[in-house]
């Protein structure tokens, strides 16, 4: 079999219904990491300090990550995320680094990441009362 076709066998492997969970625990930690990260911080705080701004911007990395690697079944089925979104800023923050307006790191953060959390931390509990573990 050629190499480019073990490849793409294997992208579609990892979209297995079976890895739902773990990709939606990885998003949950991630969230949870941003904000253990960004506690007691205001936005100036948040920008001044890079060393909190880029391991927030690798949490976020990881959250569009995990999220693209749900089945596409799961995110059809789970509307209210807006998994598009989620992926789309991985993609911008990743390739066109360059471009970032810090502000709207800031408000992805405190505005945007907590009913998300709260909506994964439901799909997580269904999920648990479903599947065998």
């Amino acid at each position: 079999m050629p190499a480019r076709a073990q490849t793409v066998i294997r992208f579609l492997f990892m979209r297995e219904r079976r890895n739902d969970p773990k990709r939606l625990r990885d998003i949950l930690q991630a969230i949870d990491t941003i904000f253990q990260y960004v506690e007691n911080c205001d936005m100036q705080t948040f920008l001044a300090d890079k060393k909190t701004y880029h391991a927030v911007i690798y949490n976020i990395m990881i959250m569009g990550e995990a999220a693209n690697m749900l089945t596409f079944e799961f995110r059809e089925a789970h509307p209210e995320v807006q998994w598009k979104q989620i992926t789309n800023m991985r993609n911008f923050l990743i390739h066109g680094y360059h471009n970032v307006e810090e502000d709207l790191v800031w408000e992805a953060v405190s505005v945007d990441l907590r009913p998300i959390r709260e909506q994964i931390a439901k799909y997580i509990e269904e999920l648990d009362n479903v599947e065998p573990k």
